[in-house]
């Protein structure tokens, strides 16, 4: 872990570069200092069908997904979702000039006992720094 998705509306195909936005992410949650690269995913999940508000069809979404493992404490939490908010918002700003659009962001901790991993990176990686 982490694992971040950002989940969006098909209409934002044509005005968000969603490669350089999960790079900007990405950059943005390792400069926290709090997660090892090997475990990082920064992804993008279109949605082709979704009815938002008040059904206009230039109205559009990014609902952005943080899942962590446990470890870091609420304040970490929260200065890690400020500086990507920020990031992202910083990126959308065109999109936040329109009256359309609606940007979201919720973290959540993976519970340890519930969750199975298997990462061949990792091992790659930490020969790399060593």
């Amino acid at each position: 872990m982490p694992h971040f998705t950002f989940e969006y509306s098909a209409n934002l195909d044509n005005q968000v570069d969603f490669a350089a936005l999960c790079r900007a992410v990405h950059e943005t949650i390792m400069k926290t200092g709090l997660f090892e690269l090997g475990a990082v995913r920064v992804r993008t999940i279109r949605c082709d069908a979704y009815a938002i508000a008040d059904l206009l069809p230039e109205n559009a979404f990014i609902d952005m997904s943080f899942r962590i493992g446990v470890g870091r404490t609420k304040d970490e939490r929260k200065a890690t979702g400020d500086a990507i908010f920020a990031t992202v918002t910083d990126f959308l700003a065109p999109l936040f000039a329109t009256p359309h659009f609606a940007l979201t962001l919720e973290i959540r901790e993976i519970d340890p006992d519930l969750s199975w991993k298997k990462n061949a990176i990792h091992p790659r990686l930490r020969a790399k720094s060593s």
